[in-house]
């Protein structure tokens, strides 16, 4: 791929692009990374960091996925008292899931039911991003407990998006993507959404254009660019996902841009890029050249 590679479009500046193409090529990063960097920066911006929670040395990594038993341990006050003394990284993923289904399930034993889930969807992201339906497929997992593992991923989203809502996109490129990260890239059909800018390149709705299948989704140039004046957006970011994990675009996905960048210059409406979502790691059709 041809990282860096910049090609200036009317209605951006070198200065305006400049954070994000100086960047070397975008690392694999996970849901969890994604939420953990927002965090991060809210708290930043709140005044300080809060001091890391202790280390546990033998605390089981989130590619650790299959549990040989399923068997029951611990108690609900003993995790409640390790969450509130280290922290959430004090616990596995399994243990933070066995924890949010306390609040579906008042009695009982969750752990086997975390177990069960991380083993069959193999990531905490993927358990809260898996559908609904999918998920009642698991036994133990009931409506109630499907909502309260939505709502942490409802909650996990509306984070990302604060930290780019109202803000210049262009000078905050990591948290765009990491917003995007949380988003897309765990769906199992392709999405395709629009990000709407205003004149000073902020952020003022990101809303879903069209879903399809596994591998296509149709996009209808004359709608996107419709919506766009509806908003009054001077600008617009387009991005979609690959629930292949590979965020390489297909030649539909250059023609089908290429098609929206003519509609949104006859109305003087500037298109910045087009970002494909893949499994941790996503695209620039504008560091690849391809605007």
């Amino acid at each position: 791929m041809l990282w860096g590679k910049e090609l200036r479009k009317s209605g951006s500046s070198d200065s305006d692009w400049a954070p994000a193409l100086s960047r070397p090529p975008p690392q694999v990063t996970g849901f969890a990374e994604a939420v953990a960097r927002v965090a991060a920066r809210i708290t930043n911006s709140a005044g300080g960091l809060a001091p890391p929670p202790p280390q546990r040395p033998d605390k089981p990594s989130s590619t650790q996925a299959v549990f040989p038993s399923e068997g029951p341990h611990g108690h609900r006050e003993r995790m409640r008292d390790r969450l509130l003394e280290r922290g959430p990284d004090g616990l596995a993923d399994y243990e933070l899931i066995e924890m949010l289904l306390f609040f579906a399930q008042p009695k009982g034993d969750t752990k086997p039911i975390a177990k069960r889930l991380i083993n069959r969807f193999g990531s905490f992201g993927n358990v809260l991003a898996a559908p609904s339906r999918v998920l009642e497929e698991v036994p133990g997992i009931g409506r109630h407990s499907v909502a309260a593992l939505k709502l942490v991923h409802a909650a996990a989203v509306r984070l990302a998006r604060s930290e780019v809502m109202d803000r210049p996109v262009l000078g905050n490129w990591d948290a765009l993507m990491d917003y995007l990260n949380i988003v897309l890239a765990r769906e199992r059909i392709e999405q395709f959404r629009v990000l709407f800018l205003d004149n000073k390149n902020r952020l003022i709705a990101d809303e879903a254009q069209a879903r399809g299948t596994v591998n296509h989704t149709p996009v209808y140039p004359r709608e996107v660019v419709k919506r766009a004046l509806e908003l009054h957006s001077a600008a617009i970011i387009l991005t979609h996902n690959h629930p292949s994990g590979d965020p390489t675009p297909s030649t539909d996905d250059i023609v089908m841009t290429q098609q929206i960048i003519d509609a949104a210059r006859l109305l003087s409406i500037a298109v910045h890029d087009h970002v494909i979502v893949g499994n941790g790691i996503w695209l620039s059709f504008r560091k690849e050249g391809l605007l």
